[in-house]
C-alpha cells in the first residue's frame, strides 16, 4: 500500500492540469516508505502521449534526495486523455522496480483519478493508494 498526504496528491493533480494537454511528470521522495516531498520535473518529451523526466531534473532531484537520505518512493505522471493505467510504453520504460508508479488521469478534469502501481519485469500490479 502507498500512503500519500492529501497535499501531495493535490499537487500532482495541479501539476497535471497546468501541463495539459501535455503529460506532466515528477518524483515523490520518501524516507522509510513514507512520503516526504514532491519534486516537479520537466517532461523532456513535451508530449500529450508520453513522458520522459528531463535528465537534468532527474539528476538534480536524485542529488537532493541522496543528500537528505531519501529514496524515490514514486514516479508520477499524467494521462490527459486516457485512464490512470500504465500504457505499454510506460511499462517498457519502467526502470525503477523499487518505486511506485503513480498516474493521474484527466479524462474527467473535474474529478481526476489517481492510482498507484508497481511495474516489475514488465508486469503491472495495482497497489492500494491511501490518501491521508
Amino acid at each position: 500500500m502507498l500512503s500519500l498526504p492529501r497535499k501531495i496528491v493535490d499537487e500532482m493533480v495541479a501539476h497535471a492540469r497546468e501541463e495539459a494537454p501535455n503529460e506532466c511528470c515528477g518524483i515523490i521522495a520518501g524516507k522509510d516508505g513514507k512520503a516526504v516531498g514532491l519534486f516537479r520535473a520537466r517532461n523532456a518529451e513535451a508530449s500529450p502521449y508520453r513522458y520522459n523526466v528531463d535528465p537534468q531534473d532527474l539528476f538534480r532531484i536524485y542529488r537532493k534526495c541522496e543528500d537528505k537520505g531519501w529514496e524515490f518512493l514514486a514516479i508520477y505522471h499524467s494521462h490527459t486523455a486516457s485512464e490512470a493505467y500504465p500504457s505499454a510504453t510506460d511499462v517498457r520504460l519502467a526502470f525503477w522496480p523499487e518505486s511506485y508508479y503513480v498516474l493521474v488521469s484527466l479524462v474527467d478534469r473535474d474529478d481526476p483519478t489517481v492510482r498507484a502501481f508497481r511495474v516489475i519485469d514488465g508486469r503491472v500490479e495495482e497497489s492500494e493508494l491511501k490518501v491521508v
